[in-house]
């Protein structure tokens, strides 16, 4: 990502320019530069894209729902299996499908020989122009931080077909023809949300499921909603000698599935934790995107 430069206490990011020399740019701002979340290591500097509508965790309330606890009020009642594929939290499971191998046996979408990632896409005729924007908006803030492309679909056999179904949810990483990723219209167009599930797209599991999780983490499975425990499976990940992010995008909550509002995840060091507001991608996020995609 080329930081172009300081604005307001964060910095400007710009994607390459396109044939008539313009360019897609995005504000990151520093949240919360001395705050340090109770049991996860801080202080942390976060970089967040300012988008898409704000949610508030209930009446006279300003704290702000983080991606995870949107994806869980939007999935609270979603069927665990929507035409004939099988729903785990905010995943998709088809049959032929080994989440644990994902990245590591060719789900990876795959370089063109110009070195950028395409991944083409048809976005439902149903959306409002409005929720198009946000859409494509959260997919411009990817390409701009490396050499991933979504592009519109024309001819190409494999492609994600974006639609407003039940609920949020999207397959591990690219699956061979078209495949379902769905963005409900009524819940799920916040622009984080549609970060978190082009980010399962490119094959990215949640932060909390990866293969080195257990000293960074515990699961507390007494707390743990009946039929929810696989959402809490480690997986065999690829790490990219990246640190685990407590604030990634795509960690959830220390509540997530909880049957008694007590937590499910705690940091290893210290147990006493609460919710993380994370709401959009942050600059480790991006850097494991291009670690996965645009290193040689």
């Amino acid at each position: 990502m080329n930081f172009q430069e300081s604005v307001g206490g964060g910095a400007r990011a710009c994607g390459a320019a396109t044939s008539n020399q313009s360019r897609t740019c995005f504000l990151f701002q520093y949240h919360g530069s001395n705050e340090v979340h109770p049991g996860f290591p801080g202080p942390a500097r976060s970089l967040s894209l300012d988008r898409g509508r704000v949610v508030k965790r209930q009446s006279g309330d300003n704290n702000e729902l983080s991606v995870s606890e949107l994806l869980e009020r939007a999935n609270r009642n979603l069927n665990p299996v929507q035409g004939g594929v099988q729903i785990q939290g905010d995943i998709a499971v088809s049959n032929s499908s080994d989440t644990d191998s994902c990245v590591q046996d060719g789900c990876k979408w795959p370089k063109s020989s110009d070195g950028n990632v395409y991944v083409p896409y048809v976005i439902s005729n149903s959306y409002s122009s409005e929720h198009r924007g946000v859409i494509t908006s959260a997919m411009n803030s990817i390409s701009s931080s490396g050499c991933v492309r979504f592009i519109p679909r024309t001819t190409e056999t494999d492609y994600i077909h974006i639609q407003s179904l039940d609920g949020c949810y999207s397959f591990v990483g690219r699956q061979g023809n078209a495949q379902t990723v769905s963005l409900n219209s009524n819940d799920c167009i916040h622009f984080g949300i549609v970060q978190h599930e082009l980010l399962h797209v490119l094959g990215f599991h949640h932060e909390h499921r990866r293969s080195d999780r257990d000293q960074y983490v515990q699961v507390l499975l007494h707390n743990v909603l009946t039929g929810m425990e696989n959402n809490f499976n480690k997986v065999n990940t690829l790490n990219e000698a990246t640190p685990y992010d407590y604030n990634s995008i795509m960690h959830y909550h220390n509540r997530v599935f909880s049957k008694n509002t007590n937590p499910t995840l705690v940091a290893a060091s210290n147990p006493t934790v609460r919710s993380i507001v994370v709401r959009n991608l942050l600059l480790r996020d991006f850097n494991r995107t291009n670690l996965v995609y645009c290193s040689n």
